[in-house]
């Protein structure tokens, strides 16, 4: 599944219900969600894990569709060209900072 299918699906699914919440409610629940991915990370089972981590991009491509954004299109402006930091593919950063 592409991101662009993953948010026409997440707002086929609960489009109406995410507009009522709004962006700052749907922030808190992804916030959320990272706590239950912590858990999985440190304790549980790789189905766990795997869910926790669809259930953190689900609430992330919920934001995206409250605020109007393409996250398909908003990766590959970041990332479609290599590296945003050193525009090297693989990175060359040093290992120590950001990105």
């Amino acid at each position: 599944m592409t991101l662009s299918a993953l948010q026409r699906r997440i707002e086929a699914l609960y489009g109406a219900k995410d507009a009522a919440r709004g962006d700052a409610a749907t922030f808190l629940w992804l916030a959320a969600e990272f706590g239950e991915l912590a858990e999985a990370l440190r304790s549980g089972t790789d189905e766990e894990l795997a869910l926790e981590m669809a259930d953190v991009l689900a609430w992330l491509a919920t934001l995206a569709n409250l605020r109007g954004i393409d996250l398909g299109a908003a990766v590959s402006r970041k990332y479609g060209a290599g590296c945003p930091g050193c525009g090297s593919e693989p990175c060359r950063c040093d290992p120590a900072e950001k990105p």
